[in-house]
């Protein structure tokens, strides 16, 4: 028998205990990293999430309700300071998308003649899912049994989500609320209404003038 013979039951034990140890910590090492995903969240000033407008917080928000209507987004609420508004897409046969875009307006400085816009999108990924449809029937010698039908039913399943990160997608969406803020101002939609001019009134005439002037 070779010397090495009864060492090899515990040098087999200890590397499975090894290999067990490395296993569960690279488990935990995966699942650590994955919980720590915070850490990428810098809350730094230079994030593109907001923008400053010469405005007020009225005017800012209709420009922003103003811009997702002229996208095709439906606005679902508005407050006071705040516009909700979602968008459907498709872009494969069994695959949806949903953007829900929410902006706060918020006032800037003692008077609040302008206003912070914050704008987060947010995109929800859907699937089709079918399922074969099954009935009972019975029968007499064992009972019932299930048979599956043809038709099928489908079924919108959310398989994930995510707030858009800061970047050229908002730029594009300030820079067409601004737009929208020059058109109202070209508009005059945020001027006081003005107070109706009365027609001149003519002074009156008389019969016997009318008859002279003939």
């Amino acid at each position: 028998m070779s010397a090495l013979s009864p060492l090899l039951p515990p040098l087999l034990t200890a590397a499975a205990v090894l290999l067990a140890g490395c296993s569960l910590w690279g488990g935990e090492h995966s699942a650590d990293a994955a919980n720590k995903i915070y850490q990428a969240e810098r809350f730094q000033s230079d994030e593109t999430f907001s923008r400053l407008f010469d405005a007020s917080v009225a005017d800012t928000c209709e420009a922003a309700r103003r811009a997702l209507l002229s996208q095709g987004y439906i606005i679902t609420d508005t407050v006071a300071g705040k516009v909700t508004a979602v968008k459907r897409f498709q872009p494969e046969g069994e695959r949806h998308v949903e953007l829900t875009f929410t902006v706060v307006c918020v006032p800037e400085g003692a008077d609040g003649r302008i206003a912070t816009a914050y704008a987060s999108a947010q995109q929800d990924n859907y699937v089709v899912k079918k399922s074969s449809n099954a009935t009972s029937i019975g029968v007499s010698a064992i009972g019932s049994i299930s048979v599956p039908l043809s038709a099928q039913l489908d079924g919108v399943v959310k398989v994930g989500s995510e707030t858009i990160p800061a970047g050229p997608f908002y730029d594009r969406f300030f820079g067409l609320m601004q737009r929208m803020l020059r058109d109202q101002g070209a508009l005059g939609l945020d001027a006081p209404p003005s107070a109706p001019v009365s027609a001149p009134v003519s002074a009156p005439v008389s019969a016997s003038a009318v008859m002279a002037g003939q």
